[in-house]
């Protein structure tokens, strides 16, 4: 037996270490685009551009990473993932959720809640840690949470049980071949579901309301109104976050009816927000930053925008992903409370185009290249008056500049410290 361990990220490490374990006598081949430095010792390794569409039909399986189309792998074998490995050998109740934005925040939340009622829950997927890594600790009385991007979901073949469609808009256009296919792939946390499995929707967002109606699982919607106990409890700023919790207390009352809201109020309570999602860093000179560095696209930075009712400089830019400017840039021109929005970025003079296209006075905008994000802090802070707020919601993705979303937060902490 032959296995392509395809992509060699993080998922791609607890790929090879769980298949080596599960079969020991197999042979392994770990193949990626970029040169790699640490694959284990005697690893069978092959590199190089375009090495995914080699023709791979001496091999039983790929196993591909999340982030690799499987489009993109031509093989005779079976075309396979950490997700759809997990599925298939998970004893325990799964609760799987997507959407655009919001999924760590809800899947947290969901964990938060259920760990608070006694209930022993295991977080996988981006957020936490990889699922391979956590499934032989998993019990059949247990419950597990996964955060699912289009990416792992774009061949799954397996429905969780319980299945959270939050709020959807476009993105990921770079790696999907448009919209439509972002939406189908979404759509496959639905796709096996029977009649006795559980669908919750968000019944304010036309796409998740799409995927909803294929699903024959019993179906609830969300928002629901929360208590005023369990709105003091959580402690996220935002409209969005009052909607994912929601959304999470909501998933957390029908696996466990019996919830009372004392443990409800504890678990929203326990969780105080993930890094770089509207996290505060410090207050300089009387001006407060946030790190919302996870805002990849314009919706989220719109939400970044209505949560706070301070004025406020939006830090904006980064690498396209073929998202449409249009609405934040309406958004910001209707704003009464902004003080300035500072574009840089690879995509810096397609968003300025937007802002100004949309009636934002051009003083309100200061517009940069590619700059250090010291120089972007630093700017920000001249614009910005005691009282105000300074959010990193760069509504782009990070890869003009950094490795990753985290890397591009932790350098704006980095600068604010410097301040």
């Amino acid at each position: 037996m032959k296995i392509v361990i395809a992509g060699y990220d993080v998922e791609g490490r607890s790929s090879y270490a769980y298949f080596q374990r599960k079969f020991p006598d197999t042979q392994l081949m770990i193949v990626d685009e970029r040169e790699l430095r640490d694959v284990p010792a005697g690893a069978e390794v092959c590199t190089g551009a375009g090495v995914f569409s080699d023709q791979f039909y001496d091999v039983d399986m790929v196993v591909r990473t999340a982030g690799l189309p499987p489009s993109r792998i031509k093989t005779s074998g079976t075309i396979w993932s950490a997700t759809n490995e997990f599925f298939a050998q998970c004893s325990a109740s799964i609760i799987g959720v997507t959407g655009t934005k919001g999924k760590g925040t809800t899947c947290s939340l969901i964990t938060s809640i259920l760990r608070a009622a006694g209930k022993t829950a295991h977080l996988v997927g981006n957020i936490g840690v990889p699922s391979l890594d956590v499934l032989p600790q998993i019990q059949p009385d247990d419950i597990v949470v996964y955060e699912l991007s289009s990416f792992q979901l774009w061949d799954l073949e397996k429905s969780p049980h319980v299945a959270v469609v939050l709020m959807i808009e476009p993105d990921h256009l770079d790696r999907h071949d448009d919209f439509a296919d972002y939406l189908d792939a979404k759509s496959h946390i639905a796709k096996f579901q029977t009649a006795q499995d559980i669908l919750i929707y968000n019944r304010n967002n036309q796409f998740s309301q799409q995927i909803a109606a294929k699903s024959p699982a019993r179906q609830l919607s969300y928002p629901i109104d929360l208590s005023t106990d369990m709105q003091q409890a959580l402690k996220l700023p935002g409209v969005h976050n009052q909607e994912n919790a929601s959304a999470a207390v909501l998933v957390a009352k029908t696996v466990m009816p019996e919830l009372s809201d004392d443990v409800i109020c504890r678990g929203l309570a326990g969780f105080t927000g993930l890094p770089h999602r509207l996290k505060f860093v410090a207050e300089k000179r009387g001006v407060k930053f946030y790190d919302d560095s996870i805002s990849t696209t314009p919706g989220s930075a719109v939400a970044a925008l209505r949560s706070f009712q301070q004025p406020k400089v939006m830090l904006l830019g980064g690498a396209d992903k073929g998202g449409d400017y249009t609405e934040l840039a309406e958004e910001l021109a209707r704003s009464q409370s902004l003080r300035g929005v500072i574009v840089s970025g690879g995509n810096a003079d397609d968003i300025a185009k937007a802002l100004q296209k949309a009636g934002l006075p051009d003083a309100t905008i200061v517009q940069k290249g590619v700059i250090p994000m010291t120089e972007v802090v630093w700017y920000a802070l001249d614009i910005a008056q005691p009282g105000d707020v300074v959010i990193l919601s760069p509504a782009a993705a990070s890869f003009d500049q950094y490795a990753n979303y985290t890397a591009r937060g932790e350098a704006f902490v980095e600068a604010v410290a410097e301040l």
